[in-house]
This record gives C-alpha cells, structure tokens and sequence, in this order.
C-alpha cells in the first residue's frame, strides 16, 4: 500500500498520509469540491493540489485507499494512489501536448470565422453558413474539455470555471444558430457590417481559442515549475560496483543501485555518483555536493567520513558502506517533504479556496440578472445576449486558482536546488512575521570541529612530552575534544598505546603510557581522581578559559603537568549571512552550552551583541531562552543541527534544522538547509518571504481582475472576445510571476 506515516507531530500511531494523482480538475472549485467530498469522511483531510494534479490525505487507519478513491469518482474526477517513493517525478505530470491538438484546430478555423464575420471586404453570398459549419468543430472537439467538465459537475448539482466557459461557448454558437436558421437570407448579401447581423460565431470560436491557449501556457509553465522537483528526484546514480565474494576474491559486480541493502559495500570513483547514503571505509576524495546543498565547494571525505546518495565523487577511489537505501536515504527525503510541501496550502490560500466555493453560482446568477436587465431596460436581445455572455467569459477564475500553487511549487521546487527544504506552506507565513532568531554555537555559527590552539606545561615536563602523553590517552577515547588532542599529537609522531584506560562522559579520561599513569580532563575529574590543582595552575588554566578556548588538564602520575587549550573555528561565512539575517530584520541571539568566554568571543567574530549571549545553557535550558524571548512578544526562529536542539526547535516559532546535523533535529525543524552554512539560513528565510509575497501579489491581481472585469462586462463595455483574450492573459499572467522565483539566489 503507498503510505507513509506522518512525523509524531502531526499524526498518532493509527494515522497515515496517503498521495493521490487526480485527473480531470481544471480550476479552484475542483479543487475545492474534492477538498470537501474527502473531508466528509471520517477523520479524513485533504489537501488538493491544482497544479500537480494531486492531493496529499491525512487519513486514519480504518478509511482504506479504495474508499478515497471511490470518493474522489463518486465527485466527477479520476484517481488513483501514487507510490510515495516514486523518483522519476511523476507528480509534477503535465501534459501540454494533450491540449495541442485541440487548440491547432481551433486556432486554424477560428482565424478565418474571425476574419469572414469581422472583415466586409471578404464575405460573400451566405458566408453565414460557411462560418457555422467552421465554427462546429471548435465548439464541439475542441471545447470538449470544457464541456465535459461541466457536464460531470452538473450531474453532481455542481458547478466549475468550465460550466461558465460551456455555457457561455454553447450559448454564444446556439444564438447564432438559430438566428441563421430563423433568417436563411440573413447573410445572402456580401459586405454587411457588424450591425446588420446578430451572429457571434466568432465569438465562440476565438473565446475556445484563447482558453485553450491560456492553458496550453499555464500546462507548460507548471511544468517548467515543476522541473526542480522531477530533476531532484533524478539525481540518484543508476548503477553500483557491489563488493563481493567470488571464489574466495573480492570483486566488483555492477548492480542497479536500487537493489543495495544496509550492509553492502560498493566502490565509488572519480568522477561517478555516490549510490546511496554510506560511510567511506576505505579511500580518500573529495564529494561534490552541490546538487543537494547548493554549496560549491567540494567536501573533504576519509575513513568513517558519512556521504550522501547523488553526490560526486571528484578524485580519490572510494569504498562506501551503504547505511541507508531505497526510500530511506536523504534524497527521498528530500523529495517527499518537497512534494509534501507542494501539496499543501498556506493559510492564506483558503481565502481563495473559500470564495471559489460560491464564486461560479453568484457568477451564473449576476449573468442571468444582466440578460435580464438589459432586455427589460434596452429591449436589445442581442446587447442583452452579448452583455451576459461577456460576464460567463470573463469570470473565470483560473488565476484564482493558480495563484497560490504555481508560487508554491516554483519556490520549493528553487527551494530544493539550493538545498533548502520547506516542510509545508504555513512556513512560508510564519518566516514573514518572524522578528529574532537564535543561534545554536557549534555546528551552527561555528565548524563544530576542535583544534588544539597551545599545550602550556605548568611543571617539570616539556610542552612536546605533555602533548605526547596527552594524545597517548585521550586516542582510546571518541569524544571530539579527545579526537582533536590525539589528531594533533600524531602529527608529531607515533602515540604510544594507553593500558588500563577508563574514562568518564563529560569529564575526562584516564591511563597508564610507558609506565606513567596520564589523567586529563575537567577540574572535576581530576579531583574525582585525587589531583588538585594549586592555586597558580588554577589561576593560568582560568585565564585562558577567559581568553576564550576550552582547556583540558593533563596530570602525570597524579600531578598536574599542565593543559592543553582548543578552541572552535568560525564558519567562514557566519559573519556575513548575520549581516544578512539583520538585513532582514532579525534580531541574532547565540545560544551554547560553552562557557561565557569563548561564546563572547564568537560573538565578537561575527557581529552579535554581548546582550544577546547566553553561554552555559542546557539543552533545556535552551527550550526556557526561546520560552521567555515569546514571552517578551518577540517571535522566534531556532536554528540548530544537534539532538540537544531538537526540542528547542520543536518550541520555536519557526525551526531551522541544518542539514549537516542530526536526523531529530531536522524532523522537528520546519525549514532544512542541507548545507552546514549559515548563509544559507539567511536564504532561506529569504525564499521563503519571497514566496509568500508572489503568493499575495497573484492573489491580489486575481481578485483584481475579476472584480473590475464584471462588472465591466455587466455594463456591456467589453466584447466577448476581448473578455475570453483577457482572462486567458491573466491566468498566464499568474504563473509568469510565479516562475520569477526560478531565478531566485542567481
């Protein structure tokens, strides 16, 4: 069964997501009626996507996928469930060429029923006849689309955009009918202005052209909306070289990468992709991975370095240990929050979605009130015919209905080629009202990586035998201040192998190295351990802490031989995108569990107030800053990439997870940047704002348009044609801004 459960926040146990494809929706008020018709099942909603042709359900375990199914049939429109890792993009499937067909043929009878009904000099004896019978297939083939739709809502008692552009089309062609058969001699004479006939063929024909061609536009515009998310999904490698054991050899034999499974080693070189999410075991390169965090600079990978699925290996041979396949990896994680994302509506889109709703029928009844009114006030049948025809045309609200999804899926979808991840549309309103943002320190602002910055000796000992002592001791350990030290004391030489080793989590690691027994860690831990600094030691390893880096004692044979100092590196880019973030309005709060010396100083590196520093916080402590910061009125985004952030982003107004952390931290965030630069932070709040503006500025312009457009049509100042061109131009209007967003970040 395609389903997937949803993530703890926004669902039980006993409930799912199910993603259908739907076919035969053409505007708002599809959209809507199927909304509502599955939302009338228990414990179900929808959310329905026009572009994409989709909708994403939120359904409990008891409503089978046959039911949604029958339910979305039962309204008028086909359906059926879409496999949830698909990776060939099957949801952004539309179809321009299934409409090419029909508007050829319009466009290639229409010009000559224009022309011969408009243009004197080329009529002749009964063109009227000749007009009909070009003007027949338009309104039939051609049109059907229209009117097909509105037969199905009309079976339904219901009604669409297509019931106005059906009825309007077939009334338009069925006046002129039967003028022509009730007058023969009507167009027997050559040259007749426009005033001496009451036949609108053409405006039957042209109005089909123009809305075909208004869709055959917004079709091809969607789809090039929609290319970032069907080119992300694209990105995973076809083929792998698998390890295997042949006749007692190691050999390599090519597999679809699809058929790897956890466990799996395979070999990645030069110049190919990376199979799937791994750990290297073997081999040293450099990864490109820019097609899914938008950085340009490739990534140094090693032994135990994790890599990720459709990145590039630039140089060195590689071994990878396949940790995560198929839907798993972060590639298909990507995918479905992006699709998910796409499918869903922000609060403002049900503004639109709530006037749709009653839209046609108040439509349907201001037209026969304008026929009416014309005859009884003019007593011209023909004013009055062309006045409620013009107001069927015009008030089609297809613009409507694009404005918030083509913005939506433009965005996401240059949202995810920049490896920025917007879980869903309320996000988008949410980054607008956002007025401070708060740092987690490491990881975040700053590498997260340790380098040891000076070993001072404080005793007999030498700073190079401290180190080498040092470094003997902490290798048997995995903390990264532990790494950092045995990393650099390496660098100098071999490391003797430590006996007796313990150690203690948070406070520091203890040996026995060519006979010496070697404590380094915390004051704590050398206490525990007997060893007492004097008062000089402590005076030196607190004025370093001051100087801003993280110390570490060193005692050999339980006395204090001096310590060792690391300090964090800044991002090279956290500096400017805190400039930028300002830019935007937000006010930067640094958050760490460090002490207040070392995280002043980051802060003085890259433009943060000492106000706005809060050093030593707890990963609960971290939850009561964002509490109190809401408390004082500010609104709050949190970004942060470890599990200690996790609930911190869970409680922030809006949560920023990066992508280079842990898998907790991103699903509680609402905003993913894959990459680990902040920079691309500040971009995402950014896109994000820029979405919602396209969003409203669509929806304005819809709203816009139809209201002028009416009443204008009501009082008979526009010609039906004229009317079919301009809705037709505002629909493609809507998604050419939309598509604006693709150049976003160039």
């Amino acid at each position: 069964m395609a389903t997937r459960q949803l993530p703890a926040q926004h669902a039980g146990q006993d409930q799912r997501v199910v993603e259908l494809s739907i076919q035969g929706m053409t505007c708002a008020s599809c959209v809507g009626r199927v909304e509502r018709k599955l939302g009338k099942l228990d414990g179900v909603e929808a959310s329905v996507n026009l572009p994409l042709e989709s909708a994403v359900v939120r359904v409990p375990a008891s409503v089978t996928d046959q039911q949604l199914i029958d339910t979305v049939e039962a309204t008028g429109y086909g359906a059926r469930v879409v496999d949830p890792d698909r990776t060939d993009g099957s949801a952004v499937e539309q179809a321009p060429s299934r409409l090419g067909a029909r508007l050829v043929l319009a466009a290639v009878l229409s010009l000559p029923v224009l022309l011969i009904s408009m243009v004197p000099g080329l009529q002749f004896a009964h063109w009227g006849w000749v007009v009909l019978a070009l003007t027949l297939p338009v309104v039939t083939w051609s049109a059907w689309p229209f009117h097909r739709a509105a037969a199905v809502n009309a079976r339904h008692l219901s009604s669409t955009m297509d019931t106005l552009v059906s009825i309007g089309v077939t009334a338009a062609f069925l006046f002129s009918t039967w003028q022509l058969v009730a007058d023969p001699a009507m167009t027997q004479h050559t040259g007749m202005g426009m005033s001496e006939h009451s036949l609108y063929f053409e405006v039957a024909a042209v109005v089909v052209t123009f809305l075909l061609l208004g869709r055959f536009l917004e079709a091809s515009a969607k789809q090039r909306a929609g290319d970032a998310l069907t080119s992300l999904l694209s990105l995973g490698a076809k083929e792998a070289h698998v390890l295997r054991m042949v006749d007692g050899d190691r050999v390599e034999v090519t597999l679809p990468a699809d058929t790897l499974i956890p466990g799996d080693e395979f070999v990645v070189r030069p110049g190919e992709k990376i199979a799937t999410d791994g750990v290297v075991v073997e081999g040293h390169s450099a990864v490109d991975t820019a097609l899914l965090t938008g950085e340009s600079v490739p990534v140094e990978v090693g032994r135990d370095s994790a890599v990720t699925g459709a990145t590039i290996n630039t140089s060195g041979r590689l071994v990878v240990r396949a940790t995560r396949v198929g839907s798993d990896t972060v590639l298909s994680h990507m995918g479905r929050l992006v699709s998910q994302a796409q499918s869903g509506k922000a609060r403002i889109a049900r503004l639109a979605d709530r006037i749709s709703a009653v839209f046609v029928p108040v439509v349907l009844v201001i037209a026969v009130v304008t026929f009416v009114l014309w005859l009884v006030l003019t007593g011209d049948l023909d004013a009055a015919f062309t006045a409620s025809v013009t107001v069927l045309v015009i008030a089609c609200p297809c613009a409507l209905g694009l404005a918030t999804p083509t913005a939506l899926l433009t965005g996401t979808g240059r949202g995810a080629q920049l490896g920025i991840l917007i879980r869903g549309p309320q996000v988008l309103e949410d980054t607008r009202t956002v007025d401070t943002i708060v740092l987690d320190k490491t990881g975040t602002v700053t590498t997260g990586t340790m380098a040891v910055h000076d070993v001072v000796a404080l005793g007999h000992r030498t700073a190079q035998e401290l180190l080498r002592l040092a470094g003997a001791v902490e290798a048997a350990s995995e903390h990264p201040i532990a790494r950092a030290i045995a990393d650099h004391a390496a660098g100098a030489g071999q490391l003797a192998q430590a006996m007796d080793f313990s150690s203690a989590p948070g406070g520091g690691v203890r040996g026995t190295v060519d006979a010496l027994t070697v404590t380094a860690g915390r004051t704590s831990w050398l206490r525990r351990n007997g060893i007492s600094p004097s008062p000089e030691q402590e005076a030196a390893f607190g004025a370093a802490e001051d100087a801003g880096t993280t110390a570490v004692w060193v005692a050999v044979d339980d006395a204090v031989a001096g310590f060792i100092t690391l300090s964090d590196t800044v991002k090279e880019s956290s500096s400017a995108a805190i400039g930028r973030l300002r830019t935007l309005g937000l006010r930067p709060i640094l958050l760490t569990g460090d002490n207040r010396a070392v995280a002043l100083q980051v802060a003085a590196s890259v433009g943060i107030d000492a106000a706005d520093v809060h050093a030593g916080i707890t990963p609960e402590g971290k939850v009561d800053v964002v509490r109190a910061l809401q408390a004082s009125g500010a609104t709050v985004a949190m970004a942060g990439d470890g599990v200690n952030d996790a609930a911190a982003l869970a409680q922030a107004d809006l949560g920023i997870a990066m992508g280079s952390g842990t898998d907790v931290a991103i699903e509680a965030a609402d905003l993913t940047v894959m990459g680990n630069s902040l920079e691309q932070v500040a971009q995402a709040i950014e896109l994000s704002r820029r979405t919602l503006s396209t969003i409203k500025g669509n929806l304005f312009w819809a709203f816009f348009y139809n209201a002028v457009g009416i009443p204008v049509a009501a009082l008979g100042l526009l010609n039906p044609m004229l009317a079919g061109g301009a809705m037709a131009a505002s629909s493609v209007l809507v998604v050419a801004n939309s598509l604006r967003l693709r150049g976003f970040g160039r």
